[in-house]
């Protein structure tokens, strides 16, 4: 609220003849400047000091008595938090995160404690653009805290210019991102201390919060395992990055000789079922298959294509016959929602 210039205007002649009268700003009157006089015909002025301390007393009452709640309210909480932990019996160390608000605020509340390492590994193909600016302010702050980034995604993105564009701001402020051609599974890791992956139970609306020692540093184990074998993205103005089309090829053909339909592919590589029957058309008419099931035989005997072992390397024999296929091990579902967890 603020004085016009009328107000100020009446309250000076107020002020000089000690009383006005007829019509005056509500301004003035709102914030307590002027008071009807005993005769109530005229406004007699009050000093400013004094207008000021009756109208701040309700609001500094509401305040202490919202500073009364809160501070009961952590005390509750703060008694209960002990029945919790008994109850978990030990599995404080391993929290359940239900519903995408919890999940979030976790997840708020660990990246802004982070001091010197987050980790991330984002597998399924290129994130939602607004994902990726809300992860941009995010790790463009962390950045400037010195906090040091590493993000792993799948090699599809290297075409997908939303995460491109947001890969290459950050890549400029010192984080770094590489891409592989699977990834386990979606995690989040800060300082090694605390690690976030989706639960088992109900993949769209349910994380876990790890803080047990030995389990956080397998996980960062894995993360480093296929962060070695992962390729840099290279950006240049202006530019792209080697898009590793022949690796996804080879990945396509691959799972399809282990017996994986389309849709399993594509969730596993983070690419669409178009690009997935393009490759395997693209296969089709180099081999000149008929059908899907001559093309695995074809890749299979002529050893073009081994079930885990990918594109056989120059050198090796047609005639060496197809590989065992036995059960190839498979990957945990992908999650395609980014409610569990966030995109950068």
């Amino acid at each position: 609220m603020d004085i016009c210039d009328r107000g100020v205007s009446v309250y000076r002649e107020a002020l000089r003849h000690s009383r006005v009268t007829g019509e005056v700003p509500q301004c003035v009157v709102e914030l307590g400047l002027l008071r009807q006089a005993t005769d109530a015909e005229a406004l007699v002025p009050v000093p400013p000091d004094v207008a000021l301390f009756s109208a701040t007393q309700p609001i500094e009452r509401t305040i202490l008595d919202n500073q009364h709640r809160l501070a009961a309210l952590r005390v509750a909480v703060s008694r209960i938090e002990s029945v919790y932990l008994e109850a978990l019996q030990g599995d404080a160390l391993v929290r359940r995160l239900v519903g995408p608000d919890v999940i979030s605020a976790a997840l708020e509340q660990a990246v802004g404690a982070c001091t010197t390492e987050l980790l991330t590994m984002q597998p399924g193909g290129g994130r939602a653009p607004v994902l990726l600016a809300e992860a941009l302010t995010r790790d463009l702050d962390l950045a400037v805290r010195g906090v040091r980034q590493r993000t792993l995604y799948q090699h599809s993105i290297r075409t997908h210019g939303p995460t491109l564009a947001y890969v290459q701001q950050v890549t400029e402020h010192g984080a770094e991102v590489r891409t592989a051609e699977e990834l386990f599974e979606r995690l989040i890791v800060c300082d090694r201390a605390i690690a976030f992956i989706p639960s088992i139970r109900d993949r769209s609306t349910e994380a876990l919060a790890i803080r047990h020692p030995g389990i956080v540093r397998y996980l960062v184990r894995s993360f480093e395992h296929v962060w070695h074998g992962a390729e840099p993205v290279a950006l240049t103005p202006g530019g792209s990055p080697d898009p590793l089309a022949d690796d996804i090829h080879r990945a396509v053909l691959r799972l399809l000789v282990s017996g994986f339909p389309d849709k399993a592919i594509a969730k596993r590589l983070g690419i669409s079922l178009r690009s997935v029957a393009n490759h395997v058309r693209r296969a089709s008419d180099s081999l000149g298959s008929r059908s899907r099931a001559e093309l695995g035989y074809l890749l299979a005997v002529r050893g073009i294509v081994r079930p885990g072992h990918g594109i056989a390397s120059e050198g090796e024999s047609e005639s060496a016959g197809p590989h065992p296929a036995g059960d190839p091990p498979d990957l945990p579902e992908l999650d395609s929602r980014d409610t569990v967890l966030p995109a950068g």
